[in-house]
């Protein structure tokens, strides 16, 4: 677990980037996030998951802009749309899967 200080003393450990294109995030979440790539609308990815156990348990619809910068606040809608509970992880694994 990272602390205080040693945010204070070495901040490139704890910052987490939130610098996305929506063709990253797009990828990541078709690749790693097992999501399907759909359509594209517009400058818009629209992508699908369903549960494992079948669309009647739980599906899910995102669409992510593919702008070369996806904003914070789009970023954070798109994180909840993909079922996302902490942002800040996950911002840390689209870094870790692009």
């Amino acid at each position: 677990m990272v602390n205080f200080l040693t945010c204070l003393n070495s901040p490139e450990i704890c910052m987490v980037t939130r610098d996305f294109s929506g063709y990253d995030v797009a990828k990541v979440l078709a690749n790693a996030g097992n999501f399907r790539w759909v359509t594209t609308q517009g400058d818009h990815a629209i992508l699908k998951w369903e549960h494992p156990d079948g669309p009647e348990v739980e599906k899910r619809t995102v669409s992510v802009p593919l702008h070369d910068r996806v904003r914070t606040g789009t970023l954070r809608g798109i994180a909840e749309d993909a079922g996302g509970k902490d942002f800040d992880e996950f911002c840390k694994w689209v870094d870790r899967n692009r």
